[in-house]
């Protein structure tokens, strides 16, 4: 952005000295530069900010001025999130930056998607992972960004916990990837009680390092599953938390089918309007559907997803928790590279044709 709008903007990085060094009186240097667009990246460098901005932004609007424009860049800091939103409530928007997606990595030179998608999934969405010159470069790069993202980052971010102790803990919830978390059997393996092991995971999930889906909860007249899923967002983290290599060590691992469906799962929530509910539904007589998005009281898709080309037909379970919820679409995504029905009801088809054609048109 700083290129494109070249002298109407202002780029400052935080990280260093001599940038942070020309903010020591902020409201004096930002008054200087009222007429352009300041960027202010690694903001949680400089989290006592806030108020200053908050302050300029006022004063324009005081005297009937356009406002002044901030686009302010970091780490998702737990601390620095409240701040701003303290500060600057009513003047501020948020952004997730989220990895490489399925509809951003491009397709294959045969025209399927296939290559693309499986290389994003083997190595996650990070861009330093996906475009590494190698399966062992990326899997070293996700490794050292763990280690260092411990280490050096969380404690910068705000929570106090030894980085051994999450590392235990993230690859706990690596190894119960798609699952409903036991919270006692955790605190068992990590030696901490129940309510630690809770704010453990409240951590994980601000850092956007951890999706919590939640249970489907509107219909009263079932005996319904009330605990939420856990997916590590990044499937490449998640690899690189459970030793997985490449590709052909993945498909031997049994955390594929939970892997492939994170994955698509964590794809299709990005590219949702932020209006939609997605929930899981789960009953205790076996009902069972991996996704529900609810777009209105009256548009309500379920969501079935398969890692099997030969036989992707969903289980009794899943017509059954359809009829529960009313759905006005069902969906059963595969690997394969055609679509069809299976009963005039139910469509199977390849998930970059749902990302592509299905659900930006329903956006649309």
């Amino acid at each position: 952005m700083a290129e494109e709008l070249g002298e109407q903007a202002l780029y400052l990085d935080l990280e260093l000295p001599s940038d942070r060094a020309k903010l020591a009186e902020p409201e004096l240097y930002l008054k200087q530069h009222e007429s352009r667009l300041v960027i202010l990246d690694e903001i949680h460098r400089l989290p006592g900010i806030f108020e200053t901005l908050r302050s300029l932004i006022d004063q324009r609007r005081r005297k009937g001025r356009r406002s002044s424009h901030f686009l302010l860049l970091g780490s998702a800091s737990i601390d620095l999130l409240q701040q701003s939103a303290e500060s600057l409530a009513g003047r501020i928007a948020y952004q997730e930056l989220a990895p490489f997606s399925v509809g951003e990595v491009g397709t294959a030179r045969n025209g399927s998607a296939n290559g693309s998608t499986d290389r994003l999934w083997v190595r996650g969405g990070f861009p330093d992972s996906f475009l590494a010159t190698s399966d062992e470069a990326s899997f070293s790069w996700r490794t050292a960004f763990i280690r260092t993202y411990l280490e050096r980052d969380v404690p910068a971010l705000g929570p106090r916990i030894p980085a051994e102790t999450l590392r235990r803990y993230w690859q706990m919830l690596a190894h119960n990837h798609g699952q409903m978390v036991n919270a006692a059997q955790l605190a068992n393996g990590l030696g901490v009680s129940g309510h630690t092991v809770a704010r453990y995971l409240d951590i994980m999930v601000d850092l956007l390092l951890v999706r919590r889906l939640q249970p489907w909860a509107a219909n009263t007249k079932k005996r319904l599953v009330r605990t939420p899923k856990v997916y590590v967002r990044d499937s490449g983290l998640l690899h690189a938390l459970l030793g997985i290599r490449n590709q052909e060590e993945l498909l031997g691992h049994p955390v594929v089918g939970a892997s492939w469906e994170g994955m698509l799962i964590e794809n299709i929530l990005d590219a949702l309007p932020a209006t939609a509910r997605p929930t899981f539904y789960r009953t205790f007589t076996g009902a069972e559907i991996d996704l529900v998005i609810e777009f209105s009281a009256k548009e309500r898709w379920a969501i079935e997803i398969k890692r099997s080309l030969s036989n992707p037909r969903p289980g009794k379970g899943f017509y059954i928790g359809c009829e529960d919820l009313k759905v006005s679409r069902r969906i059963v995504l595969y690997p394969g590279e055609e679509s069809y029905s299976f009963d005039g009801q139910t469509k199977v088809m390849p998930f970059d044709k749902f990302l592509r054609d299905e659900l930006r048109e329903d956006i649309r």
